[in-house]
């Protein structure tokens, strides 16, 4: 009797339960948390934002002068400069805007992490530098997605899911001309560092070189 089919056929099986194993693994690791995270803000911002008025950058890493700083999302527009930070999380959050960690509780766990809304702060002011654009330009927002939810009050700029896409709307006063708009994005074009994985890897070493363990990628 030839048992090579049925050989093979286990092998095929050991295969795909594998490949499911690791897709699990991905999905459920810091990396791909942030990475589902911010395709769902991508897609949510593709789907409801005039791409015309609003024009997009992700995953923007710019040099500083003590090396990088990665922004997940940047939305130029006549209303403004939106930079969103993106946090792919579960469970109950704890927060107040003053605080320096939040708090994750997952059932009987408890985990700190850094206040988003520090992390983003840096991301700001290295646009406002960068395009040396008035402070009250550029705007801070914070989106949650994922299984989580807020158990404490939150600023109008922290949201969940497509949350995000309605606080940038209520910004109806026109900052900036057609004009302005275009070189704002010329100049961001012009120094911002290529996307990829060699300068993701890059900002990390970076960070890393800082020592600074509040800092967040």
């Amino acid at each position: 009797m030839d048992l090579t089919p049925l050989i093979s056929d286990f092998y095929k099986i050991i295969l795909f339960v594998v490949l499911i194993a690791l897709l699990i693994g991905l999905f459920k690791s810091p990396w791909g948390k942030g990475y589902f995270g911010e395709v769902m803000v991508r897609l949510l911002s593709k789907l409801m934002l005039n791409k015309d008025t609003y024009r997009a950058f992700h995953d923007l890493t710019l040099p500083t002068p003590d090396g990088s700083t990665q922004m997940d999302h940047v939305y130029v527009s006549p209303y403004g400069i939106f930079v969103v930070e993106t946090k792919n999380m579960e469970g109950w959050i704890f927060g107040d805007e003053r605080q320096s960690q939040w708090t994750q509780k997952i059932y009987k766990n408890s985990f700190k992490f850094q206040n988003p809304l520090r992390q983003n702060f840096k991301h700001v002011k290295t646009l406002e530098s960068a395009l040396q654009v008035p402070a009250d330009t550029i705007h801070s927002i914070v989106t949650f997605v994922g299984d989580s939810s807020f158990k404490t009050p939150m600023p109008p700029n922290v949201t969940y899911g497509a949350g995000f896409i309605s606080y940038i709307k209520t910004f109806k006063e026109k900052m900036f001309t057609e004009d302005q708009v275009k070189d704002l994005v010329a100049r961001i074009e012009s120094g911002l560092l290529a996307p990829g994985y060699s300068t993701r890897r890059e900002h990390i070493q970076n960070l890393k070189e800082r020592l600074n363990p509040d800092e967040q990628i």
